[in-house]
């Protein structure tokens, strides 16, 4: 097992009307969430982002983190889990020329409507069966995307990210440490299937043996 760090640590905070979210949440908002389609990325707030528009604010400080902790250079290749429209991506090959970046997520509206640069570069495929070759990257990211499976599936995306990534991986997953913590996420929560208290987490990375590091999301 790797070690819990923040590499996120610069990504701008945004204050969170979490219980005001809870209180409005439904099963069907969580169920409309969970396809993944246009819905959740541009649609109602009440289903997921309420529109997911590039903004270099979030993604280019946190790059140069990456690049100090992975010592990442134009040599390297790096693998987005659940890149969405291919944000990170693009900040990250802006950032430091050269690279090799690729990315997959399963949401195939995501794909077809990502920056134009790194559409060649993303494509549609699910965490837990990854179209790559062994120890293909240099370096595997995944940010809040592993727990929106089901803890057998998390099991197998883990698997997958040991597989495909050179020994260097990074992933955020939903978690509490208190019962206040674990209140606050059952309001937030859309669409994670798995949520567990951070020593879970942790065992459960020891269990199936994944050595990345790895950091919580909680809102």
């Amino acid at each position: 097992m790797g070690r819990e760090i923040d590499l996120l640590m610069n990504y701008p905070k945004t204050k969170r009307a979490v219980k005001e979210r809870g209180a409005e949440k439904t099963d069907e908002d969580r169920a409309i969430a969970r396809q993944f389609g246009k819905d959740f990325f541009d649609g109602d707030r009440k289903h997921g982002y309420g529109g997911y528009a590039y903004n270099p604010r979030f993604w280019q400080p946190v790059i140069p983190t990456f690049q100090e902790h992975f010592a990442l250079t134009a040599e390297s290749s790096v693998l987005d889990v659940g890149c969405g429209k291919g944000f990170m991506l693009h900040d990250m090959a802006e950032l430091i020329p050269g690279m090799t970046v690729k990315g997959v997520d399963i949401s195939e509206y995501a794909i077809e409507n990502a920056l134009e640069d790194m559409r060649p570069h993303v494509g549609v495929a699910n965490a837990i069966n990854l179209p790559f070759e062994d120890n293909a990257f240099d370096v595997l990211i995944s940010i809040n995307t592993v727990h929106n499976l089901v803890r057998e599936e998390c099991a197998q995306a883990l698997q997958e990210i040991e597989r495909v990534a050179r020994g260097k991986s990074f992933i955020t997953v939903d978690a509490y440490r208190d019962d206040e913590e674990k209140e606050l996420m059952s309001a937030w929560n859309l669409t994670a299937k798995t949520v567990m208290h951070v020593d879970e987490w942790q065992a459960f990375f020891k269990e199936i043996g994944f050595t990345g590091d790895f950091y919580w999301f909680i809102p």
